[in-house]
This record gives structure tokens, C-alpha cells and sequence, in this order.
């Protein structure tokens, strides 16, 4: 069998490396010229550091990222809405960790071209058109002023992200993505620690709130690489196209956020400090009936594009990699593989998607907003423990993110597969 990946992001990637585990050859296609380490924070959680693990990723994980101990919300004043362990002080096997995105992306181009072999990883060609028969697919790719490149196999899989080609192939009337009316602005600069240094916040409410945390270690003893997001609700009804390197001045960012200094975190100081700050939209697309289409698929956000609530886009590409890599494993036909990957990934990704527009977990955050703006004696006064449970907990379930299940559920792949 020899599959298709059409885009060599964080899905693509492990996808490929999955496909390689277990015998199944694999070509990826990327559209751009030279693949660099762009981009800021993401949160890899235990069930995705639990395939990259069993990917013989864990060291190189462990070298570049930061283990994150501890997840708390604050209301805008900083006063703590809800704390919880995460990763393996939550009871997890595998920890969570914060990692630079393009250095996670670097550290899976690694391994795939030593793996797989660099001539399989081919950057420069975008997918134009793609048409399957009874047999196989059959992909044409362009770059620059070359001659159109084509490539066949039994199975194409479009891990193109939230303006994917496969996509627009499969839904020609969808549209441009759904924008929620807030713009993120984001950052990473060497800081002191705090919270212990292992911990991720979130502090405010849906219209406006930040979100902190440290992703590796610094140059500089005693300091961590820290990634932030000031996140803010506008009235604009049409968004920027969304891009990691759309830069703005600082000065936006401070007049919205200048009076953000929390007991242990002064805001506006990392924001006047940041070197480089970026712009993008907050987008998702509508769930939608199918991902399979004969031998044509989709994963990653070209298949569920979502909200970062909840910290889920990045980690449930890498999911969705081991799961179709276990339906491919399930049975020689590949169109019922790509039928049962579709079946098992997609209602709850759906899910997930929708839960994160209503503000998923973070819910707690708002109730708190809500019912007292000018801050509180005690959460247990505002909303109940009862409440704060349910916001989290159904959320996690939705997300599979329950450490029982995490710990106990068999490999996708099984364990004669070897890294090599």
C-alpha cells in the first residue's frame, strides 16, 4: 500500500512516521519551499505525547519542550476561578507538555527524513487537482515555474490545514472559514518564571483574556521561553486571512491589555518586551457529514479545524495519524479503512469543535465574570464546585482526554511495529 500526505505540518508528519511504523509507504508533499520552525506556543497533551511516545519521540520531546504540571484559570483580576495537575501529575503515564510549534514540527521533519528518507519528503509542490479511480489516486502537483508533477497511490489524505486544497475539492461551496469576531495576538519572549514555572493560565473572560505559559528553556539561567496570547473580542465583521507571520506593533496590543498586571504576571511588561508579536483571526469551519470520500480523506484542521480552547487542534492531528494508521493496519481494503477512520474520528471531533465555540472548559472563567465583574472573596461563593466540575470534566470526556481511558486503551498501532 503507498499513501499520499498532501502537507507536512504537524499531522502530515506524524502521520507519515505512523504510516512508516507499521510497513506502509508514504510520500508527503508540502507546499512550501523550505520548511523553518515558524510560529509560537502549542500544548501537546498525554494522549498525543502518548503516540509520539510510542513513536520513539519522547527524549527528543523532553529535550525541547516543558513539562507542564499545572493548569489554572483567573478572572481578569487574577484572582484563581480553577486549578487542576495535568499531564503525569494528573495520573496520566505520559506527560503534557509546551512546546515552540516549529520546534515540534522540526523534531517530526527530523525523524521523517531519517526514517523514511528525505526523497519522500517533497517541499515546493502544491496539490492543484487530484481525481481517483477504481484502483488508485491520482495527484498533480505544481512549484514555481516547473512542469506539473504527478504522483499515484492507493489512498490520498489531506492534512492541509484550515484552507486545505483536499477540502475545497471535496466541499466546493464552503467558503471561506468562520470567523468568531476576536483577533489573538501573540508572542514568545525569555522571562522570569512563574507559578513555579510549569504551570499554564488563562486569565479573564470571553471577550477578552490572555493566556501564558513556558514552552522551553532559555539562554539565560533562571529564565523559560514563554508563550502568550492576549485574545480580544472586535466589532469587525470580516477577519484577516489567519498567518503566523503577520506581524503587529506592540502599541495595539498594550492599549488593549496596559492594565493586565496580575499578582505574579505583569502582562503589559511581557508584551513592551517581546521582539515579535503576531496577528490572526479566530476561525473555525462548520463540522461536516463526511471526512472519506472513496480513497480521498482528510485530518488535522482540514478535517476539524477548531478554536485553540482547550488546547486541542495540534494534539488531535496527531490522533487522528495514529487512528487512521490503525484502520489501514484493520483491513486490506482501503476504502473501508478510510470509511472506519471517518466513522470512529469524526462525531466527536465534531464534537470537540462546536463545545470549543462555546467556550469549552473555560466556561468556569466566564460564569465567574458573569455573576461578580468586580472579583470575589471565594469562587465558592460565585459557582459552585459542582459547576466548575462539570464544565471541566464534560469537556475532557468530549476531548478523550480521561486519564483511565488514556492509560488503559490498547495501541493504535500494535507493539511489533518499531521505530527504526
Amino acid at each position: 500500500m503507498k499513501v499520499i500526505v498532501v502537507g507536512g505540518g504537524i499531522g502530515g508528519l506524524s502521520l507519515a512516521l505512523s504510516l512508516h511504523q507499521a510497513g506502509i509507504g508514504v510520500r508527503v508533499y508540502e507546499a512550501v519551499g523550505e520548511l523553518v520552525p515558524l510560529g509560537v506556543g502549542i500544548n501537546l497533551q498525554p494522549t498525543a505525547v502518548r503516540e509520539l511516545t510510542e513513536l520513539g519521540l519522547a527524549d527528543a520531546l523532553a529535550r525541547t519542550g516543558i513539562a507542564t504540571q499545572r493548569l489554572s484559570y483567573f478572572n481578569k483580576l487574577g484572582q484563581l476561578v480553577w486549578s487542576e495537575p495535568r499531564g503525569l501529575a494528573a495520573g496520566y503515564r505520559w506527560p503534557q507538555f509546551s512546546i515552540h510549534r516549529g520546534q515540534l514540527q522540526m523534531v517530526l521533519l527530523r525523524a521523517v527524513r531519517e526514517r523514511v528518507g528525505s526523497d519522500n519528503v517533497r517541499s515546493g509542490l502544491r496539490l492543484i487537482s487530484f481525481a481517483q479511480d477504481r484502483d488508485q489516486v491520482t495527484a498533480t502537483f505544481k512549484g514555481g515555474g516547473a512542469a506539473p508533477v504527478t504522483d499515484r497511490a492507493d489512498i490520498l489524505v489531506g492534512a492541509d490545514g484550515i484552507h486545505s486544497t483536499v477540502r475545497r475539492e471535496l466541499y466546493r461551496n464552503e467558503g471561506e472559514p468562520r470567523f468568531a469576531q476576536q483577533l489573538l495576538w501573540r508572542g514568545a519572549i525569555d522571562a522570569e518564571p512563574f507559578l513555579g514555572g510549569a504551570t499554564m493560565i488563562i486569565a479573564g473572560h470571553f471577550n477578552q483574556r490572555i493566556v501564558v505559559y513556558p514552552m522551553a528553556r532559555a539562554a539565560k539561567d533562571g529564565q523559560l521561553l514563554t508563550n502568550w496570547v492576549c485574545q480580544m473580542a472586535i466589532s469587525d465583521q470580516s477577519p484577516p486571512r489567519e498567518d503566523w507571520n503577520r506581524k503587529v506593533e506592540k502599541d495595539r496590543v498594550l492599549a488593549a491589555f496596559a492594565g493586565w498586571r496580575l499578582p505574579w504576571l505583569d502582562m503589559p511588561a511581557l508584551i513592551r518586551n517581546t521582539p515579535e508579536i503576531y496577528e490572526f483571526p479566530l476561525v473555525d469551519r462548520d463540522p461536516v457529514q463526511a471526512w472519506s470520500f472513496g480513497r480521498v480523506t482528510l485530518m488535522g484542521d482540514a478535517a476539524h479545524p477548531m478554536h485553540p480552547t482547550g488546547s486541542q487542534a495540534g494534539s488531535q492531528a496527531i490522533v487522528d495519524a495514529r487512528a487512521l494508521t490503525a484502520a489501514l493496519l484493520a483491513t486490506t481494503d482501503p476504502i473501508e479503512a478510510l470509511a472506519r477512520y471517518d466513522a470512529e474520528r469524526r462525531p466527536a471531533m465534531n464534537e470537540v469543535t462546536l463545545r470549543n465555540r462555546r467556550f469549552g472548559p473555560e466556561a468556569a472563567m466566564q460564569l465567574a465574570e458573569e455573576r461578580a465583574p468586580d472579583g470575589f472573596d471565594r469562587i465558592e461563593d460565585v459557582v459552585s464546585r459542582d459547576e466548575l466540575e462539570a464544565a471541566v470534566a464534560s469537556f475532557s470526556s468530549a476531548a478523550g482526554l480521561d486519564a483511565a481511558i488514556v492509560n488503559s486503551r490498547p495501541s493504535f498501532v500494535p507493539s511489533g511495529a518499531q521505530s527504526k
